[in-house]
């Protein structure tokens, strides 16, 4: 048998549980003296689909004294380590906040903040158009394209991911800005803005440079291909400006709205700069239908294709009405046209970013949007959130997967479920509140090795952290283990690269579809847009339990 915990912790007056895969006694055990803290007996939960295990559950909410703890089995089974205490997720929070630093583009990482993970400037040769470069034309013109960050695992970067990233992030500054003024150490520490701000602004700035000059905005700007594995400042292949898509370009006024609200305080000037780029941008979306994107033949960096710009546009006028009264009547306009029911208004992903909208809507006080159109946004915000409380309950690890959840980053459909029903909770004004909340906290502890594999997937944060991302830099420093705060992009039931299909039999259950390799590009990349959900539910905890 096997018990699977939270690595990182539990609050102390949350709901507390383990996962068996055996019938077991059990004891919860002080580290520090080895004394039984409390005991009991599991409870069968039953057969988790999405696993094919058979689950127990250890039940030790009860025990309230903080402290560092392991759960021994009656058969002499022993889970990892875990601490109890009013804030377990402080460590985790940070460490998540401060990978972005790591993925900085065109900037030297020093020692006095990067640690051990160093690297010299990268990627700060001039971009050119991905026209001048499939012509060959001679002379083209370039454009400084420098900053931002690297997306994942490879050396892109990418507007719509960029974005969704900067919304998780800086919404979660907007609703928990207390619990995110965490000092990271980076070149910019002590200039009277918090950190999470700082390193938001490194991305910002980048991305005002993807706007062209009638508000369009640039797809991507990638190499032609992926860079073979080698250390960001040895890759010299040229950066291209790929076309622009309508994708790109509501997302783009979407989080500049977000940006001119947040950052008015602290750097007037941008704010003002970020309000006029998003207004250019929203005239682009009035004037200018579905323009889609897919890679060039031969071109196999990120595509990010979507069919569909009816929930990017609903994000854009969503925060265009918020944030900008030239454009009440335009806006409000497109946010009724895009929120049919074809549109899920539930969802925090690249795909689909509808939620973000309903964030904006139902956690604007000041709302310009009608009653009728806001309940419409209520309304699924809950119905969502109560199938996801159902799919949990039946879930012998709590989560709100089914087995086709687990798709390539189901790490990222786990953290976005937690931010709806955090969302959910926040907005609750009945008796379920505690139902969404412990829900939500569920995902978290299947992220921190409540799960199948019993693994901890974001690095350096656990005693069973998995260790190997695909990541370039982490697979070429030399150095064994890699930079901590990175969220695996975790299971994904069609396992499709070279390392997992060598470690991984076919039939294998949906939450098991993992390895820890740097070859599983499938399983185990990381990417901005994955530790950014992550944020938001740390702060989200925090703020719960104060």
């Amino acid at each position: 048998m096997s018990i699977y915990v939270n690595q990182s912790g539990y609050p102390v007056n949350s709901q507390k549980i383990a996962v068996s895969t055996a019938p077991c006694s059990f004891q919860v055990v002080r580290c520090e003296d080895h004394r039984c803290a409390y005991d009991g007996v599991s409870t069968a939960k039953g057969f988790d689909a999405s696993s094919g295990d058979d689950t127990y559950h250890i039940d030790f909410s009860e025990l309230k004294e903080p402290g560092t703890y392991y759960i021994l089995s009656g058969k002499g089974e022993k889970s990892p380590s875990f601490t109890v205490d009013t804030n377990p997720y402080e460590k985790l929070k940070k460490d998540l906040m401060k990978a972005f630093y790591f993925q900085r583009c065109g900037v030297a990482l020093t020692e006095e903040y990067a640690g051990a993970y160093t690297h010299a400037a990268c990627h700060t040769t001039p971009a050119i158009f991905l026209e001048d470069y499939q012509n060959k034309t001679e002379n083209p013109k370039t454009f400084d394209m420098t900053g931002g960050w690297h997306d994942a695992g490879d050396y892109g970067r990418y507007s719509t991911a960029a974005a969704v990233a900067l919304g998780h992030l800086l919404y979660a500054y907007e609703l928990f800005p207390e619990n995110l003024q965490d000092h990271l150490n980076i070149p910019e520490s002590g200039n009277g803005m918090p950190d999470i701000l700082n390193e938001c602004l490194y991305e910002l700035r980048w991305l005002l440079k993807m706007q062209a000059p009638d508000g369009g905005v640039y797809h991507k700007l990638t190499a032609f291909s992926h860079a073979p594995f080698l250390m960001p400042e040895d890759d010299h292949d040229p950066f291209l400006i790929y076309p622009v898509s309508s994708m790109a370009v509501a997302d783009f006024a979407a989080i500049m709205c977000v940006a001119s609200r947040v950052y008015a305080p602290f750097d007037a000037s941008f704010a003002a700069n970020a309000k006029e780029a998003a207004c250019k941008s929203f005239e682009w979306l009035l004037a200018n239908p579905y323009v889609g994107f897919h890679n060039p033949a031969g071109s196999n960096t990120g595509e990010y294709g979507d069919d569909c710009d009816k929930d990017e546009r609903l994000w854009a006028a969503a925060e265009m009405l918020r944030t900008c009264d030239k454009y009440e009547k335009e806006a409000l306009a497109m946010l009724k046209e895009n929120a049919g029911p074809e549109v899920s208004k539930t969802d925090f992903g690249w795909v689909d970013v509808s939620a973000f909208a309903t964030l904006s809507i139902l956690t604007d006080a000041a709302t310009k949007v009608p009653a009728e159109l806001t309940e419409l946004f209520r309304t699924a915000l809950f119905e969502g959130a109560d199938k996801l409380v159902s799919v949990a309950n039946e879930s012998g690890y709590l989560l709100a997967m089914e087995p086709e959840d687990f798709v390539w980053g189901s790490n990222m459909v786990v953290c976005n479920r937690s931010m709806l029903l955090a969302l959910a909770a926040m907005l609750s004004e009945g008796e379920k509140d505690e139902i969404y909340n412990e829900t939500a906290l569920s995902h978290l502890h299947y992220l921190m090795g409540r799960n199948a594999l019993g693994i901890s997937y974001v690095t350096g944060n656990g005693e069973n952290a998995y260790k190997n991302p695909h990541n370039r830099p982490t697979a070429t420093d030399d150095i064994d283990l890699p930079m901590p705060g990175w969220v695996s992009g975790g299971p994904f039931k069609y396992f499709c690269d070279e390392a997992a299909l060598n470690l991984l039999e076919k039939g294998t259950p949906a939450m098991k579809c993992y390895v820890d390799d740097v070859g599983s590009y499938s399983t185990n990349e990381i990417t901005i847009y994955w530790n950014s959900p992550a944020v938001f539910m740390c702060a989200y905890f925090e703020s719960v339990n104060k």
